[in-house]
């Protein structure tokens, strides 16, 4: 099947040359994106009420596509040298969270994102904002928040399930982070959750 250009939408505005040559990978990415989050949101839909954590991942997925071509159509990794490119970023995010876990080296996320160790924390920060090791940390904690909620896992199994060495570990950066532990925390949100 042959794609032309007038077969994904008005292409007025642009010369011939340029509706040919430039419009059609976009609309046909454009469309495989919006294929992908449709399908993760529908995903989600029908997982949510029996398995909440299967409907969680499709939606970090979804809502990470959705940011990645925001910033992508924003020219936002553009502006930024040496930064990462939208793969790059969907990749070690995913490879993150699929492993939070187990100790992640910069080492491997370097080899994730396809860039020399040496050159990836400055590119990853570049992306992300912040450097790696704070990102994994933070996305530990994001994910203890998580279980405390929705299991009735201790917190010291938590700790481990997240990658925290042990539940005096997990306290420490909760602390840090949310200014109070981890079991007040958790106590006040189960006794809101009862009302």
């Amino acid at each position: 099947m042959e794609l032309r250009a007038d077969d994904h939408g008005p292409t007025e505005h642009l010369p011939r040359s340029e509706a040919a040559g430039a419009r059609i990978p976009v609309d046909l990415e454009f469309g495989s994106l919006a294929s992908s989050l449709a399908l993760l949101l529908e995903a989600a839909q029908s997982e949510i009420e029996h398995d909440q954590d299967a409907a969680r991942t499709s939606l970090a997925a979804a809502s990470s596509i959705l940011q990645l071509e925001i910033e992508r159509r924003s020219g936002v990794n553009n502006s930024r040298t040496g930064g990462l490119a939208g793969w790059q970023i969907a990749r070690v995010r995913s490879f993150i969270d699929r492993n939070l876990h187990r100790t992640i080296h910069a080492s491997d996320l370097s080899e994730v994102a396809r860039r020399s160790t040496a050159h990836f924390s400055r590119s990853f920060k570049q992306a992300f904002g912040e450097p790696p090791h704070a990102f994994i940390v933070r996305r530990r904690l994001e994910e203890a928040c998580h279980l405390m909620l929705t299991s009735a896992a201790s917190l010291s199994e938590i700790a481990l399930t997240v990658g925290f060495s042990d539940q005096a570990h997990l306290s420490k950066l909760f602390r840090h982070a949310f200014g109070e532990s981890p079991a007040n925390w958790r106590r006040e949100r189960e006794t809101l959750w009862r009302r």
